[in-house]
């Protein structure tokens, strides 16, 4: 998962981008990116490893142009290295190609051999360079074309944004997993993974970018296009669940009142009697928490308190680091929990290691008893599509029943919101969505080498 960001026509347009990188900042936190182009034509990029806070100052100040793109990068388990790091910038005989990515594409290693075999020499191992390969060897004449060329074949997920010389193009993959909206800013079409990008340069929501649209705006004017098969939307469930951020509409919806919806259905599926409060594990959490009280009519109380100046436990690139983040991240809040029976609202449990841990802090902060809830199915299978669950032997619902997850996690009881349930909670559903981590039922066939993958998607 990453976050992405663009926009064209504006003077200030490297400035509008970092700003747009900091609200997209919990999608990803190894490494952050922008490239610019300038009024001469010339592109230029700065790139570096952590938060968009830590990018240099004077390397950033000396971008400049009414263009630019940015990045920031959550890889799915691969290298963690400068070389990944987007927007991606070369030259071509074309002229510069950028691009930054928010996916995974399933058969880039069969697209890689084949780009090798013809010459091609790639300078990461990013599956996103396998389109800028494609990009650089297409010989049509509008970049929207371009794109086109070098995306069909592609499988799996992709949102992206890509400059073509003076042009900025918004894409789309036909079954539209992970988001992208639209914006104006002064008249300016501006680009981000969420709408809480736009809100944060004050540009008005105007769209999401379609399911196989190419949308391409130049010094000629806008021009939209739909080159690809038409297919059955697909859109990641998991971005409601946990990644897009509360105040941000996806998918055509809001995340908050989705959340609200999950912890509402939860409640109803799986009640806690004779709890007398509710909590979240913050922040991702706190919506589905707040619906479980309101339909439970317990009250909710702040009994987790996390530390905001330690990133996202989930997305950390190792397990070592993860466990360590636990520790770091939260602390209970004794005069809450002292003596209570308590419903502990979580969005998921993949592997279980930080569920554990949380619940040992909130056991010694005197709960008498802990009834751990999840706002989502159990995950039973990897991702292919953009999230770091690689593997059946990571996942704990994978490989052990409901009373041995229960025992693992130390919590009196456990339950689950059914997939049905989590289906029709969510704006837009039951249908249309990805669930393929939680059901297995995969959309496209899963990648002959899903090792190689790991290498490093494009986010």
């Amino acid at each position: 998962m990453c976050g992405i960001f663009g926009v064209r026509g504006q003077a200030d347009a490297v400035g509008l981008t970092k700003l747009g990188l900091y609200s997209l900042q919990h999608r990803g936190q190894e490494s952050a990116g922008i490239v610019a182009v300038d009024e001469r034509g010339d592109a230029r990029g700065v790139r570096s490893m952590g938060l968009v806070s830590e990018m240099p100052s004077p390397q950033l100040e000396a971008l400049h142009g009414t263009m630019a793109i940015g990045h920031t990068r959550y890889s799915t388990a691969g290298s963690s290295s400068i070389e990944n790091a987007q927007p991606m910038l070369v030259s071509s005989r074309g002229g510069h190609i950028s691009l930054a990515h928010n996916g995974n594409l399933t058969n880039a290693g069969e697209l890689r051999v084949e780009l090798e075999e013809h010459g091609s020499i790639f300078a990461s191992s990013m599956d996103s360079e396998v389109i800028v390969h494609r990009l650089a060897r297409s010989s049509a004449l509008k970049p929207e074309e371009r794109l086109a060329d070098a995306l069909r074949g592609v499988e799996g997920a992709y949102s992206i944004l890509i400059v073509l010389g003076d042009t900025l193009i918004a894409a789309r993959d036909p079954r539209g997993w992970r988001p992208l909206v639209m914006g104006r800013l002064d008249g300016a079409p501006v680009f981000g993974s969420e709408t809480c990008a736009l809100d944060i340069v004050g540009a008005h929501y105007e769209r999401d970018i379609e399911a196989g649209e190419i949308f391409a705006v130049d010094a000629d004017g806008e021009r939209s296009i739909f080159p690809f098969e038409k297919k059955e939307l697909k859109r990641c469930v998991f971005e409601h669940v946990y990644f897009a951020r509360p105040d941000s509409r996806i998918f055509g919806g809001s995340v908050d009142r989705a959340r609200r919806a999950l912890g509402h259905r939860l409640a109803q599926e799986c009640p806690a009697p004779g709890a007398e409060l509710v909590f979240s594990v913050p922040d991702s959490s706190n919506s589905a928490a707040i619906g479980f009280a309101e339909e439970s009519g317990l009250p909710y109380e702040l009994a987790l308190i996390r530390n905001h100046y330690v990133g996202r436990t989930f997305i950390q690139p190792t397990q070592a680091t993860r466990d360590a983040k636990v520790r770091l991240k939260y602390n209970a809040v004794r005069e809450v929990l002292q003596g209570k029976r308590v419903v502990m609202v979580d969005d998921s449990i993949v592997r279980g290691t930080t569920t554990r841990g949380l619940v040992q802090l909130v056991r010694a902060a005197g709960a008498a008893e802990v009834h751990m809830r999840v706002s989502s199915a159990p995950v039973t299978g990897p991702c292919y599509y953009g999230i770091d669950t690689p593997s059946r032997d990571e996942l704990i619902a994978a490989n052990h029943t409901l009373e041995e997850i229960r025992t693992s996690l130390g919590v009196d009881s456990l339950g689950y919101l059914s997939l049905d349930g989590m289906l029709q909670s969510v704006p837009g559903g039951p249908h249309g969505f990805c669930h393929a981590c939680f059901s297995g039922d995969y959309p496209t066939p899963p990648p002959t080498d899903p090792d190689k993958l790991r290498y490093g998607c494009g986010c």
